[in-house]
């Protein structure tokens, strides 16, 4: 797999991406996947999968605040094979973390049980933007 385009060598290069990363972790989850769309649409196709997998977690769980735990579980299952081909680290996101994360999840809402905590984006970046 190639060096990202979104992060190289430690350094942001899609300030939407970084927004993005920044407002999931605030549980904005509608404004990050339009931040996160804008990303996809300037991404290289190798990246886009990946872009496509986090917009996919950010729906699920806006989804899941309106109370659609449905809708959540069918993005969240989709998510995860978005990402699966992508290695523990990529784009300066620790993604081994958010895909456990996002199995408890899908397991909660399958049994109808308390999902856990929501996820955060670990990420290893700068910002060459600020």
């Amino acid at each position: 797999m190639t060096v990202p385009w979104l992060c190289e060598d430690g350094f942001l290069n899609s300030p939407q991406y970084g927004r993005g990363i920044a407002l999931f972790n605030q549980a904005a989850f509608f404004a990050c996947h339009e931040a996160l769309e804008d990303a996809w649409r300037d991404a290289p196709e190798s990246e886009r999968k990946f872009l496509q997998g986090l917009i996919q977690i950010a729906v699920a769980f806006h989804h899941y605040s309106k109370g659609n735990s449905t809708g959540a579980r069918s993005l969240l299952a989709r998510a995860l094979r978005n990402l699966a081909e992508y290695p523990e680290q990529f784009a300066g996101l620790e993604l081994e973390p958010l895909r456990r994360s996002v199995v408890d999840w899908r397991e909660a809402l399958d049994k109808g049980t308390t999902p856990p905590l929501l996820p955060t984006l670990t990420a290893r970046m700068v910002d060459q933007n600020p």
